[in-house]
Formats: C-alpha cells, sequence, structure tokens
C-alpha cells in the first residue's frame, strides 16, 4: 500500500525520462518565462552529476564552458519547465559526481565517447510536453497574425489619410 507522499509524488512524476547518466553530453530544452513572453532555451553540455534517479526530484547538474566561463545550470528532469532532455554524446566514467572536471580546461577536459544507440536513448515519447510545445507554437504563430492584421489595418488608415492629402492638395492646385 502506497503512503500519501508516495501518491502525490507519483502524480507529479513524468510518464517518461531520458536516461541520463554522469558523463554524457546532453541538450536540456529549457521553457522561459520574460514578461509575458516564453520561448524555449538551450543548454548543452557534460552531465557531472546526478542525483534520486527514481524519485520525482531526480535533478541533474550540466556544465560547460561559456565565454571562458564554467557555467553549471542544475535541472530537475520532472519539472513542467523542462521539455525535453537530449543525450548527444555517452563518455566512460566510473563516478557518479564529475567534481574534477572543474579544474580541467582544454584537452584534459576530454572524455574518452562510448558508441550508444541515440536514438533508442532519445526515443522518450512525453505527449503532455510535445502538446505544452505545439500550443507555445500555435500561440505565437496566433501573435504575428494579429499583430500582421493590425500593421496591415494601421497601413491601410495612413493610406486613406494619404489619399485624403492628394486630393486635397490637388483641390487647392487647381
Amino acid at each position: 500500500m502506497q503512503s500519501v507522499i508516495q501518491k502525490v509524488s507519483e502524480k507529479f512524476k513524468k510518464p517518461a525520462v531520458v536516461d541520463v547518466k554522469s558523463g554524457d553530453t546532453v541538450k536540456v530544452h529549457q521553457k522561459i518565462k520574460e514578461g509575458n513572453k516564453e520561448r524555449v532555451q538551450v543548454f548543452q553540455g557534460l552531465v557531472i552529476r546526478t542525483d534520486r534517479k527514481g524519485s520525482h526530484t531526480s535533478r541533474i547538474t550540466v556544465r560547460r564552458i561559456a565565454s571562458g566561463v564554467g557555467v553549471e545550470k542544475s535541472f530537475l528532469l520532472h519539472s513542467p519547465l523542462v521539455l525535453k532532455v537530449e543525450v548527444v554524446k555517452r563518455s566512460k566514467v566510473r563516478r557518479n559526481y564529475l567534481s574534477y572536471m572543474r579544474n580541467r580546461t582544454g584537452k584534459a577536459a576530454r572524455l574518452s565517447g562510448v558508441e550508444f544507440d541515440r536514438e533508442a536513448v532519445n526515443a522518450v515519447v512525453d505527449k503532455k510536453a510535445e502538446e505544452e510545445a505545439a500550443k507555445l507554437a500555435e500561440e505565437t504563430a496566433k501573435a504575428a497574425e494579429t499583430e500582421a492584421a493590425k500593421k496591415a489595418a494601421e497601413e491601410a488608415e495612413l493610406e486613406k489619410k494619404a489619399a485624403e492629402v492628394a486630393a486635397r492638395h490637388e483641390e487647392n492646385n487647381a
């Protein structure tokens, strides 16, 4: 019999999540809200830590070098803001927490790659995330359409005013 906490945590879990391991190079598609606009930002880097794999609070820490500065971001895999996690490269590592990668730069930071079936690993279908992405694209298209209609109406009004001014100008010259 499940406890109340387990029932609640199962409710918030995504039905399918990509199996991510330490040493993987991943692309994390994250939904970002700026004001009233929403967009998807992709963060690509090396997974240096995985925490609580079976839980709804499972977390990965991704590190990348941006403009010569190491940047680390932590992502909750079951968060509704994380739309997709895509494994790009899998490397051979013998630890769960790759903290030593923080001190390495250049060639010393390379990890030896391992062959893996990329399509099989990334073939996780999350219908809610796909619906959310489609809804986001639809809203963006609708906003662009209303903006274009508004711009066309303004242009028509300007053309009407220009025609009136031209007609008055011809009356004054005649």
